[in-house]
């Protein structure tokens, strides 16, 4: 019986087997490359992307963080124009009121007073003068007292001088009616009469 040697074929075998082990594993490996490769570049297109809106956002913040400070400084400016226009009127409407003020002071005052000085702190009123005597004082007050411009007079001190010049030194307070109050109160009632002018002696 003829003998076969099959170690030629065995090897051949097992040496196109390893070849082709081979042959997957370097495919493979290169599938592996070519994926990572695809990921990465696939990931940093997105991280490029994803950069770009932030640089976007960042941007339409800085615009927007321009435009309320645009928008605070127009509030501001509107608030200060705001307080110039109230002042503005302020001043309007007491002008007409010092007006009406003097002209006011001028039927309160009797004869035989002479003031000296007026002084204004907000509505508070400041009179110095002298009188011939303290009657007409008195009848300054009760004028004061029924005018519909001043109000609450307060006599602080008379003192009755002994020189060349007979006569009482006196200092009075008085408080002055808001306009919206002199409007009110000349609509409602009719405008009362001076009392005591020239009566006292």
């Amino acid at each position: 019986m003829p003998r076969i040697n099959l170690l030629p074929w065995r090897e051949d075998e097992r040496r196109e087997r390893k070849i082709k082990f081979l042959v997957a594993l370097g495919a493979a490996s290169i599938a592996a490359v070519v994926v990572a490769a695809v990921a990465y570049l696939w990931m940093g297109s997105m991280v490029d992307a994803q950069q770009r809106r932030n640089e976007n956002l960042r941007a339409e913040i800085r615009q927007l963080d321009k435009q309320i400070e645009e928008i605070n400084d127009l509030e501001s400016a509107k608030q200060k124009f705001i307080a110039r226009m109230e002042i503005i009127e302020k001043l309007q409407r007491s002008r007409p009121q010092i007006v009406h003020l003097f002209d006011e002071l001028v039927r309160a005052l009797p004869d035989g007073v002479y003031l000296t000085s007026v002084k204004q702190t907000d509505h508070r009123l400041k009179f110095e003068g002298v009188a011939q005597s303290s009657t007409r004082v008195s009848a300054f007050m009760r004028n004061i007292d029924a005018s519909e411009v001043l109000k609450n007079p307060e006599l602080e001190v008379v003192e009755t001088s002994k020189g060349k010049v007979l006569g009482s030194s006196f200092t009075l307070y008085a408080d002055e009616v808001a306009p919206a109050a002199v409007d009110d109160a000349s609509t409602s009632a009719p405008r009362k009469v001076m009392a005591n002018r020239g009566s006292a002696k």
